[in-house]
């Protein structure tokens, strides 16, 4: 399958690679570029198909960063990974000077988590012809937690990710450049999650690639009882669960055990009948 300037030839995993002080699993630990490009290096070496850089924490209650600031954050190790792997880099930004930039230096994927609502974003994305992930959010990162509401929750996301799909298609970006995420966590209760994750085939009956990330979330730990560095065999059977009804990308912070978490699944869809 080709999105954009991505091939897919199944089911891959998306290493995160967060170059943040706040982020909610690993603030901190990659905010230096040569920590970034270590941690880049090893998940490439455990079968990343894609890596994710995000500059600006989105988690709840996150603070807001300025353009320059994040493009500082991201634009060296973009720049550093684009000359030592042929890996596709995803951008994860809202902001449209942001993805400019990043494309600029090699990115291959936008991953908004406002789906390109941001003034001046959906003509941004238009312009780079990069490939595009839309993410569905209730509220912003600042509130989207606080008593998240919807009449049926898997109806109003997928209405919703159809709604900025067709936007895509008036701006002038192609449909085929375009994948999907339902957003677990971002505005959804715990209940929310696991009936968005149990109906995820009607997300991908949109005819799009669909992308999950439910790595080491709050809903694996209110399942659980775990904490967050906890969470690895929730985040596989998660993650084998995407799969399994119709995820194409799984975005992750535990490489290699995903990889063989998608492995496991892939093998089960193609021995269906």
């Amino acid at each position: 399958m080709q999105i954009g300037p991505l091939a897919l030839d199944g089911p891959v995993v998306m290493g995160i690679l967060n170059v943040t002080p706040d982020s909610f699993s690993d603030g901190g630990r990659f905010r230096d570029r040569d920590a970034a490009l270590r941690q880049a290096d090893a998940m490439l070496a455990e079968g990343a198909g894609i890596l994710d850089v995000g500059g600006e924490s989105t988690r709840p209650g996150a603070a807001e960063v300025g353009v320059a600031e994040e493009l500082d954050r991201v634009l060296p190790v973009i720049e550093a990974l684009r000359q030592q792997t042929d890996v596709p880099v995803s951008i994860d930004t809202s902001k449209p000077d942001v993805m400019r930039e990043a494309v600029g230096a090699g990115a291959a994927l936008i991953n908004d988590v406002r789906a390109l609502r941001a003034p001046g974003a959906l003509a941004a994305a238009a312009d780079v012809g990069a490939a595009v992930c839309l993410m569905h959010m209730q509220g912003e990162p600042r509130t989207m937690q606080r008593e998240p509401t919807y009449d049926d929750v898997v109806r109003d996301v997928t209405g919703f990710l159809r709604e900025r799909l067709e936007a895509c298609e008036l701006a002038g970006i192609d449909r085929e450049r375009v994948m999907l995420d339902p957003g677990f966590g971002f505005g959804k209760t715990h209940a929310h999650n696991v009936a968005l994750l149990a109906n995820l085939r009607e997300l991908a009956a949109l005819g799009r690639p669909v992308l999950v990330g439910l790595s080491r979330k709050s809903t694996l730990g209110a399942l659980t009882g775990r904490d967050t560095a906890d969470r690895l065999a929730a985040s596989i059977a998660a993650a084998t669960a995407a799969v399994l009804n119709g995820a194409t990308i799984i975005r992750a912070h535990d490489v290699a055990a995903t990889v063989d978490a998608v492995r496991i699944a892939r093998a089960i869809i193609d021995a269906g009948r």
